[in-house]
């Protein structure tokens, strides 16, 4: 297998072993295949088509201002595709498109063999991809289903041989048109951020009514009907995926005529959420203060700070001016101060401990494992004022009271 990418640097890190993000597992496993002569680097696609069936295209998707997804990488792909193939083969697109992307990537192809003056077949098929960032590697290894949207036989025979190590071992294999696949993948996005965001207000509700969000949680959750993933209250979704994924799918809806209501107050309601965790520290805080933030990736296990609630409530607070923050994170501090850098009142901290040290409060803003272990008797005693801003739930409000914290979680 050759990865083909135009960012020669990033391509000559990969030919030394370097990977450029952070995910656990993923450099034992590029490193091991590279090694063994399974996976090769390149930046020239035209060497690598002679002798393939299937070229996958996982390029980024950004938004744009109003939200809808950017394809200028996708036809660019399909443009290189189409000037380079010399048989039949099949492009399969992995990142997260629009509905009806498949017949513009086709149309695209078309147009440079057309230039060419040949008439050479190929498939266009859709095949989005279901990773979680932090666990890409077992979800890769475990699918829960695999979708394959495809428009001919000869297509969908290719890639059901591709996959038929996951069939063997009964995954699900969804077969179905390019157009159903890639509204398969808005939808799942969509409908895992509108239930996070539905706990997160019955959490702000419950705040305000004296109610538990945590033991609501677990109550609906035992439904089977609604099952207990992605039931989690905090400041709100962040990352790669749900964030544009959500205004993808409105702004589509707008264009066809069949508004989504639905996911337009998600999007609202999620930038909502991160506002009124930054308000909760301000409103304790009122006259400004030392605020200890650990975490800044979005989630725990990975380096993106893409869209993260907890980089932007950093940013809220140092805008604010009268807010010192010292901000740690395991793996995400050098993105965030590449975002955040610059102002006097951003302190980036290499430890927990020089965070922590003499601040006013600590606010755990992503739930890393090494925040859920603290001596919280020993947390009180090293700030300067004994609270505890506990956005993602990390520790029971029971134990933090006890250990002489004042404690402020969401929902509880």
């Amino acid at each position: 297998m050759s990865r083909v990418d135009v960012d020669r640097e990033k391509i000559n890190g990969l030919l030394e072993g370097n990977i450029p993000i952070y995910e656990p597992g993923l450099e034992e496993m590029v490193l091991r295949n590279s090694k063994e002569g399974r996976l090769h680097f390149t930046t020239d696609l035209a060497s690598c088509l002679d002798n393939v069936d299937i070229v996958f295209s996982a390029v980024g998707t950004p938004p744009d201002e109003d939200g809808s997804a950017d394809l200028r990488y996708v036809l660019e792909v399909a443009r290189t595709f189409g000037q380079y193939i010399k048989k039949y083969t099949v492009l399969v697109t992995k990142s997260t498109v629009p509905v009806g992307t498949a017949r513009k990537v086709k149309a695209a192809i078309q147009e440079e063999l057309s230039k060419r003056g040949m008439d050479i077949p190929f498939d266009v098929a859709s095949n989005p991809e279901f990773l979680r960032e932090g666990r890409a590697v077992g979800d890769f290894d475990n699918p829960d289903r695999i979708v394959l949207g495809v428009a001919s036989e000869r297509a969908e025979k290719l890639l059901r041989e591709l996959y038929k190590v996951f069939s063997r071992s009964n995954k699900p294999v969804v077969v179905t048109t390019p157009e159903t696949a890639e509204m398969i993948k808005y939808a799942s996005n969509a409908f895992l951020a509108t239930k996070i965001t539905f706990i997160n207000e019955i959490a702000n509700l419950c705040e305000q009514v004296g109610a538990n969000a945590l033991e609501v949680a677990a109550a609906m959750g035992k439904d089977g009907r609604i099952s207990p993933k992605f039931l989690h209250p905090g400041p709100g979704y962040g990352g790669s995926c749900f964030p544009k994924d959500t205004k993808a799918l409105a702004d589509t809806g707008k264009k066809f005529g069949a508004p989504m209501t639905v996911v337009e107050s998600v999007v609202l309601a999620n930038q909502r959420q991160k506002k009124l965790a930054a308000e909760k520290i301000m409103r304790r805080f009122p006259d400004g203060g030392v605020i200890a933030l650990l975490g800044l990736s979005f989630k725990p296990e990975t380096d993106d700070i893409r869209e993260s609630p907890a980089v932007e409530i950093a940013g809220a607070l140092l805008a604010d001016g009268r807010y010192t923050v010292r901000m740690y994170d395991p793996k995400a501090l050098e993105n965030a101060r590449r975002q955040l850098g610059g102002q006097a009142n951003a302190v980036w901290c290499g430890s927990k401990k020089e965070a922590l040290d003499n601040a006013d409060a600590v606010v755990i803003a992503t739930e890393w494992s090494e925040f859920a272990s603290m001596d919280l008797a020993a947390l009180g005693s090293s700030l300067r004022q004994p609270v505890l801003f506990d956005l993602r739930n990390v520790y029971r409000k029971s134990e933090a009271e006890t250990a002489g914290l004042e404690y402020y979680g969401t929902g509880v």
